[in-house]
């Protein structure tokens, strides 16, 4: 497209005078979203797929009864329908003319739709029109011919908007409308429109138009107001306008009466309330070096000119994202609305910077952002965000240390500021170390009241019970994982042989107990079976044994050579879980340490991710 894009200030030129547009005239303003609205395809930025579909369908004849159009606000959907509106029924400056992708923009229907003013283009808003009523008037009017178009168009803005009703409603007439009807529907939630209307149309998914694009167009529109307007400033609203190009006009106009003369960008951010794209950077790699006092004193000193606390949280964010993105794809630093000074700082952060540094960057200040928009004091907030991250950038990469420690080489020492110790019941370590930290420990199963239930068919033949712990995998064998939780938890054993069982009952255990298992014994091993309950102290439960075997590993591998640098170089970290890696080491073909070759193999591992949170 290389001509200039015909806009609605086409119409309004004085051809025969030659006056200037820009010229003052009595006329009301009219705000640069509606003055540059696009009235044919050519105008049309970043919709290009759209552009070639619906100009290649009119072209051959193929027009499609129904169109679907959907995208974010502001990139085009309403605009688009009038365009196909005018192209289906430009009758050109002869008025001989048919459907065309290139409306005159001087014809009566051309102007009549443009002015929306035209008697058989109908526009509803399905936003404070969404009853039955409203559709009854539209299928009502879909038996007449148009009073003086070629086709009657119906334009349905926000059409997720409407009722149950009115979609049923609208149903019959949207599959088989007459062929001088066609529907025009524009929605930003196309999920919450039925399935049965979208099937009966062509849908069409505008794109948020690129930075580069938008602001190519907003220098082309600053150009024909005759504003001067720094690049940087341009770059500054295409981004706050998120792909949408009325955002963008409506940024452009704000920014226009805003600096009453050229537009900078300084007051643009300002006026955005946005804080200085270098400032941001600044701060970031301030709190990359771990250097609190500095970090705190570059965000006091943006939130006294007059930033957001919860906007620098946000530029944090997307200055992490930024970094990462070229840290994994270097492609991504080359974009034309950055300069070259942030692209340069970009690369040097993206290279000094590891993916598991941003990770842990990125995951601390989205939970500081939520914190901050929550908090009754925002700034505060925002610093303790801040704190803890840079606290964290001095941690040691646990892989590195794991690897220096394997190697033989001594652990990293502490930073010289002690991290804060994690919450009780947290955690830390790295996966793959031989003990690391987290998970609490596994609650009781609870108690249930007694169920009756049909008793399965006695044993064949009598089954052996050598001990207590083989009556508890008996128990859960059997699927019994209510008594199987009674006889860990609840039974002191005093005395065991098979066919006899003698134990003190815990505080809270069932008095059904004693005959509910000699009665399950009997029809599990074929053979009656005595249990007796005494008061003898007995001994301590299979849980509470289990609980202090796994305290005793738990302090042993705390002192373990390989574990206590681990502990030490992480501030707050302890052994929660541990797991052994003879059998990890044996698949993956490594020798596992020897130091762990004897820890109990149902014992598990796991790793915090919350010690780059909570430290």
């Amino acid at each position: 497209m290389t001509d200039r894009p015909h806009t609605e200030t086409d119409p309004a030129l004085d051809l025969d005078s030659g006056a200037d547009a820009r010229a003052p005239t009595t006329e009301a303003y009219r705000v640069l979203a509606r003055k540059y609205r696009p009235v044919d395809f050519s105008a049309l930025i970043g919709q290009d797929a759209l552009v070639r579909t619906l100009s290649n369908a009119i072209q051959s004849g193929r027009i499609a009864h129904a169109f679907v159009l959907t995208g974010v606000r502001g990139v085009g959907k309403t605009t688009t329908a009038r365009i196909i509106a005018r192209a289906l029924n430009c009758i050109g400056p002869d008025g001989t003319g048919g459907p065309t992708i290139e409306p005159c923009g001087v014809c009566e229907p051309c102007v009549a739709i443009s002015e929306s003013r035209h008697i058989d283009v109908l526009e509803m808003d399905a936003a404070s029109r969404t009853g039955i009523d409203d559709v009854r008037e539209i299928i009502d009017g879909v038996r007449y011919l148009p009073a003086s178009a070629r086709y009657k168009v119906f334009i349905i803005d926000e059409v997720h908007m409407l009722s149950k009703q009115a979609f049923n409603g609208l149903l019959k007439t949207l599959e088989e409308p007459p062929p001088h009807v066609v529907f025009v529907f524009a929605t930003t939630e196309i999920r919450k429109v039925p399935v049965t209307v979208l099937s009966r149309c062509q849908r069409f998914d505008l794109r948020r138009v690129e930075a580069a694009r938008l602001i190519e167009h907003l220098a082309w529109i600053a150009g024909e107001e005759g504003i001067a307007v720094e690049q940087e400033a341009l770059a500054l609203i295409a981004r706050a306008a998120e792909g949408s190009v009325r955002d963008a006009l409506s940024i452009l106009d704000q920014a226009i009466a805003h600096a009453a003369g050229p537009v900078r960008a300084q007051p643009v951010r300002e006026m955005l309330g946005l804080a200085d794209r270098t400032r941001v950077l600044d701060l970031f790699e301030a709190l990359m070096r771990g250097e609190v006092a500095a970090a705190l004193a570059e965000f006091r000193d943006q939130y006294e000119s007059g930033a957001d606390p919860v906007a620098v949280l946000q530029d944090l964010l997307e200055v992490t994202h930024w970094v990462t993105r070229i840290k994994l794809a270097p492609e991504a630093a080359g974009d034309s609305a950055t300069p070259e000074e942030e692209r340069t700082r970009g690369q040097a952060n993206a290279q000094g910077l590891g993916i598991p540094v941003l990770s842990r960057a990125w995951q601390m200040l989205l939970k500081g952002l939520s914190e901050t928009r929550d908090a009754p004091q925002p700034v505060t907030a925002a610093e303790m965000a801040l704190i803890r991250l840079a606290y964290a950038a001095d941690l040691p990469d646990p892989a590195d240390l794991v690897r220096t420690i394997r190697d033989g080489g001594a652990a990293p020492e502490p930073a010289a500021r002690t991290a804060p110790a994690s919450p009780a019941g947290k955690s830390s370590a790295t996966r793959g170390a031989p003990a690391v930290a987290t998970a609490s420990a596994q609650p009781v199963p609870a108690m249930e009241e007694r169920r009756e239930m049909p008793a399965p068919r006695a044993e064949a033949r009598p089954v052996a019970v050598p001990d207590f712990a083989a009556l508890v995998a008996l128990a859960d064998v059997r699927g019994e994982s209510r008594l199987k939780a009674y006889l860990e938890t609840m039974v002191h054993l005093v005395r065991f042989e098979d066919g006899r069982i003698e134990f003190r009952p815990a505080t809270g255990a069932p008095a059904t107990l004693p005959n509910e298992l000699s009665e399950r014994l009997a029809v599990w091993t074929g053979r009656r079976w005595i249990v007796t309950v005494s008061n003898a102290p007995g001994a301590p439960t299979l849980a509470q044994q289990a609980k202090e075997a796994d305290a005793a590993l738990k302090e042993r591998m705390r002192r373990d050579p390989a574990v206590a640098p681990l502990l030490a170089a992480f501030p707050g970290a302890d052994v929660v879980n541990i797991r052994n890696l003879v059998d990890i080491g044996a698949s993956e073909g490594t020798a596992a340490p020897s130091v762990l070759a004897d820890i109990p193999s149902d014992a598990d591992v796991e790793d915090d991710d919350d010690l780059n949170e909570d430290a």
